[in-house]
């Protein structure tokens, strides 16, 4: 069942929800429902431009913990060569526009203005967060999500160069498990991620995650 939202600042068990995970249609994007979204393993989706807010709620939860990132040879070769640097929030903006220009070329959730200014307020209120890969000056490549408590969310990431974003990846685990962090979110099940270290847990195994920074 699929539940359409009102002002009121809830959602429904995410166990009533539909097969793929979509359990309610409309809302908002301020940050209290985001951080209420995120903090219960809630994320907003848009399928197409212009159409109302999605959020899902899977009950397998594809995930990367930071101490089991797989990095290949190949990967481990091209840093050892310290082409690119990696930073962590100097350009969030700039991060997040970069995803969009993509998005809008490839199959995926709508990126557009009202998901950039939504996430944007979240990072101002330090609960979103970006990973940099810059060639020089040149930002080639990087990723965005919410990062509440020992957990990152993550949302969306870009490569103008051959595999930045999986550079990125590497530098946000490094970050996570050097400071602390249980868990990187991926949403959704991807090769890419996959080859990476991604594996399925529970929905109960994830919450347990996201809680243990409040116990």
């Amino acid at each position: 069942m699929v539940y359409e939202l009102t002002d009121e600042l809830v959602f429904p068990d995410p166990h009533l929800g539909d097969e793929d995970g979509l359990i309610a249609i409309g809302g908002d994007l301020s940050v209290d429902r985001l951080l209420l979204a995120y903090s219960n393993g809630i994320f907003p989706w848009y399928s197409f431009r212009h159409s109302p807010i999605l959020w899902y709620c899977p009950l397998k939860r594809f995930v990367i913990y930071p101490d089991e990132i797989h990095v290949s040879h190949s990967m481990r070769t091209l840093l050892r060569k310290n082409i690119y640097e990696v930073t962590i929030n100097e350009a969030f903006e700039e991060v997040i526009r970069n995803c969009s220009k993509l998005r809008i070329k490839e199959d995926g959730a709508w990126l557009g203005e009202e998901m950039i200014e939504a996430y944007i307020r979240l990072y101002e209120q330090e609960f979103a967060a970006s990973v940099e890969v810059w060639e020089g000056e040149r930002l080639v490549g990087g990723l965005y999500g919410v990062a509440l408590g020992k957990c990152f969310f993550g949302e969306s990431m870009f490569s103008l160069v051959p595999s930045a974003s999986k550079i990125a990846l590497i530098g946000l685990a490094k970050f996570l498990h050097e400071n602390g962090g249980n868990m990187i979110d991926c949403q959704f099940e991807t090769p890419h991620l996959k080859s990476m270290g991604g594996r399925y847990i529970s929905y109960e195994e994830y919450m347990k995650n996201i809680k243990e920074e409040y116990e």
